[in-house]
């Protein structure tokens, strides 16, 4: 008889095949937020809208049938005819029309990215604390994985995974409501494809999404840091401490006045401390507010307040790096937490 094979030992999974499994556990654990909640957000802003187009299209019909007519450019219009009132339009008009429609577009694509605030702020301030409360920590610490894989796992689904599906999310709903007004505008006399489609409002606001992704990355990681270092520290009601501790420092700091010795402003906590560890979330900066400010003050077009150059303009902005610094500073004792830190 041939002697039996010598048995192979198990080969040690690639650290990538391991780090996209930790991914998945995330996602299957939070599908709900990740997914359906900014699902939920973009259907109801798409229906809300559609409606909106739908009471504009009947108020139109309405008052041509009570007489009313259209003026544009000095010819009037008989009737809800697009068609004809489109000839008119100057390059001029067609130049509002594309900023008009960039507005549009943006507004309706707003709902899934508020409900993304507020999904990745909770699902930071749980994602080391869950496991420890229901001691499922102890089964993850028995697997070959390491603590610092699992919270950048964590990290990564907070700075990438969510909001890419929010904008993913956001991005089918600009496109859905378009297609809509395009039946509207197909059914009233006018091509859609050059009067909506052909400025590339939705194709451009679309691209001004995905590219500003890796820069609210950076700038939501104070925010991740502080929230994962109180989900791994805090015993119970980790929400209270990551809320109360930056509040009581910004409060403190405006009654004593103690900042004002080191020629700082009274207020300067809430803006640059305060507002970095709890609102990071929000994918909104200050750089971001004044380069619109001064987009709309000189007189720019709309479809460039969110533009590539404007937004990753926060590299160029100390307090991006310093949030930067700061967040991976409190990733790395989060990291040592969990490490350590058991129940009971």
């Amino acid at each position: 008889m041939d002697p039996p094979a010598p048995a192979r030992s198990a080969e040690r999974p690639h650290p990538t095949h391991t780090f996209r499994l930790l991914l998945r556990r995330e996602y299957w654990e939070h599908k709900g937020g990740i997914v359906w909640a900014p699902l939920i957000a973009g259907g109801i802003s798409l229906l809300l809208s559609v409606g909106l187009l739908v009471v504009a299209i009947f108020v139109a019909h309405r008052s041509v049938a009570e007489g009313h007519t259209i003026e544009a450019n000095g010819v009037t219009i008989n009737g809800v005819d697009l068609g004809a009132l489109v000839q008119q339009l100057t390059s001029e008009d067609m130049r509002q029309l594309a900023d008009g429609l960039y507005v549009t577009l943006f507004m309706s694509s707003t709902w899934p990215f508020l409900v993304m605030i507020f999904v990745a702020f909770f699902y930071c301030l749980g994602a080391l604390y869950d496991d420890r409360k229901d001691r499922s920590v102890l089964f993850w610490k028995s697997l070959p994985v390491s603590d610092g894989a699992t919270v950048l796992s964590k990290v990564v689904t907070a700075v990438i995974v969510i909001p890419l599906v929010a904008t993913l999310v956001a991005i089918a709903t600009m496109v859905l409501f378009l297609v809509a007004l395009s039946i509207g505008a197909a059914a009233h006399g006018a091509n859609p494809l050059p009067l909506l489609w052909g400025n590339g409002s939705v194709f451009l606001l679309a691209g001004q999404f995905l590219a500003a992704i890796p820069v609210y990355a950076c700038w939501a990681l104070p925010t991740v840091g502080w929230l994962m270092l109180c989900s791994a520290w805090a015993r119970g009601k980790p929400f209270l401490w990551a809320v109360l501790i930056p509040l009581a420092l910004g409060v403190a700091s405006s009654m004593t006045g103690l900042l004002q010795l080191a020629g700082l402003d009274r207020h300067w906590l809430w803006g640059n401390v305060v507002a970095r560890m709890l609102l990071g979330t929000v994918p909104l900066t200050g750089a971001d507010l004044s380069y619109i400010q001064r987009a709309t003050s000189e007189g720019g077009q709309v479809t460039n307040l969110l533009s590539v150059s404007g937004v990753y303009s926060n590299f160029a902005t100390p307090a991006m790096w310093t949030g930067i610094v700061a967040g991976v500073l409190m990733l790395l004792l989060a990291v040592r937490l969990r490490r350590w830190r058991e129940e009971g």
